[in-house]
C-alpha cells in the first residue's frame, strides 16, 4: 500500500498577512480494481504551496489546466479538506487555522470567506428568485430579516449594476453577464474578509468580460476587497492583480509583483507562459514555446516537475526539488537556474 506523501513542517505566518498558507498539501487516494480494491497512490494535486494575501491586495493565481489552482482555492475554503499544512487567517479575535477546524467552527466564518464561481450558470439555483439567492447567506447566518434584509439585497444589486425590479426575476431571465453580476453580488452581500474568485470571467463572452472585469476593479477600490483571483487569461491578471502566484504540476515556481513578473518573468515556464499570449506588436521578442506534456500529478518527475519540459535544465534539476527562494529583485522563484546559490554553469559538461 503507498504511503501518503508527507508535508514539511509549517513555517510562521507573516505578521501583517490576512491569509498565510504554509506547506498546503490536497492528495486524492487512488485505489486498485476489485472488490477488495486497495490504496495504490496517490494524485498530488497541492503540494507544499505557501504564499501570503495582505490587506486589500490581490493575488493571482495562474498557470495551465491541471496546475492546482482551483483546487488550491477550494482547499484554502475549506470546500476540499486538506491533507496537511496549515491556513492561518486572521480575524478580529485572533488567528485561526483554517485547516484543522471542524465543520461547525467553520459555520461562523463562513461570512468572511466567500467564493465567486467560474460558470455563472450552475452556481445560482434555477428555482430563486435573485431576492432570495442574493439574501440567502444573510439568512442563513441571520444577519438580517424583513425590511432590512431588503435593503441590503437591494443595496448590493445595485453595486453590481443591477436593478431592484430585478430581485423577482429567476436566473434564466439573465444573461450570462448578468447572472455573474448577481453571483459576484451573493458574495458580497455579508461583507467578507477574503474573496475567492476562480476564473470569474472566463465562460462569458468576450463583448461582457470586460464588463464584469471593470466591475471587479471598481467593487476592490470602494470596497478595499482582499481577493485572491484565479484565472489563466495573464491579461485579466495584469489589470486587476497586485502579486502573482505561478502554479505548475501542484507547486507554486514564482512570486513577484504584477509588473516585475511580465516585464521580467524569472522562471522558464513564466516565460513561456507569457510567450503563449498573442502580440500585435512585431517588435516584441518571442519567447520559447512550450514542448511535451504537463506532469501527471499521480506520477511526477523527480526532482523539478517541469525538468523534462524545460529547455534549460541541468542534472541537478533532475535529482532535487527545487525550494521556492526569494531574489534580490523581491519575488521568489523555485528554479535551480535562477537560485541565488547557484555558482555551477547552467548545462553540465
Amino acid at each position: 500500500m503507498a504511503a501518503e506523501p508527507s508535508s514539511p513542517e509549517p513555517s510562521s505566518p507573516e505578521p501583517s498577512a490576512l491569509l498565510s498558507v504554509r506547506n498546503l498539501d490536497k492528495h486524492f487516494p487512488i485505489f486498485g480494481t476489485g472488490i477488495l480494491s486497495r490504496r495504490v497512490g496517490w494524485v498530488r494535486a497541492v503540494s507544499d504551496v505557501s504564499f501570503d494575501v495582505l490587506p486589500g491586495e490581490t493575488l493571482g493565481l495562474v498557470g495551465e489546466s491541471g496546475s492546482g489552482k482551483t483546487t488550491t482555492a477550494r482547499t484554502i475554503l475549506r470546500a476540499l479538506t486538506p491533507t496537511g499544512g496549515q491556513v492561518l487567517f486572521r480575524t478580529s479575535s485572533g488567528v485561526v487555522d483554517l485547516a484543522t477546524l471542524s465543520e461547525a467552527e467553520l459555520i461562523p466564518l463562513r461570512t468572511q470567506l466567500q467564493m465567486v464561481f467560474q460558470d455563472p450558470v450552475s452556481s445560482l439555483n434555477p428555482r430563486m428568485s435573485i431576492e432570495q439567492i442574493v439574501g440567502e447567506p444573510l439568512v442563513i447566518h441571520r444577519l438580517a430579516k424583513g425590511n432590512q434584509l431588503r435593503e441590503r439585497v437591494v443595496s448590493m444589486l445595485e453595486k453590481v449594476g443591477l436593478r431592484s425590479e430585478h430581485m423577482s426575476r429567476y436566473p434564466h431571465e439573465f444573461s450570462g453577464g448578468q447572472r455573474q453580476r448577481i453571483g459576484i453580488a451573493r458574495s458580497l452581500v455579508m461583507n467578507p474578509s477574503l474573496i475567492v474568485a476562480d476564473e470569474p470571467v472566463s465562460a462569458l463572452d468576450v463583448s461582457v468580460q470586460a464588463q464584469v472585469i471593470n466591475l471587479l476593479s471598481d467593487l476592490r477600490r470602494e470596497l478595499n476587497l482582499t481577493t485572491i483571483f484565479v484565472a489563466h487569461d495573464l491579461s485579466v491578471v495584469r489589470y486587476l492583480c497586485d502579486r502573482v502566484a505561478v502554479m505548475y504540476a501542484g507547486r507554486i515556481v514564482e512570486i513577484a509583483q504584477v509588473d516585475r513578473l511580465f516585464e521580467h518573468p524569472e522562471h522558464p515556464y513564466t516565460q513561456a507562459l507569457l510567450a503563449a499570449v498573442p502580440n500585435a506588436d512585431p517588435d516584441v521578442p518571442m519567447l520559447f514555446a512550450l514542448s511535451g506534456e504537463v506532469a501527471n500529478p499521480a506520477n511526477l518527475p523527480k526532482g523539478c516537475s517541469f525538468h523534462p519540459r524545460c529547455p534549460e535544465r541541468f542534472g541537478l534539476c533532475e535529482q532535487v526539488r527545487p525550494e521556492l527562494e526569494t531574489l534580490a529583485s523581491g519575488g521568489s522563484v523555485a528554479c535551480h537556474a535562477r537560485s541565488p546559490k547557484r555558482t555551477l554553469p547552467l548545462l553540465d559538461a
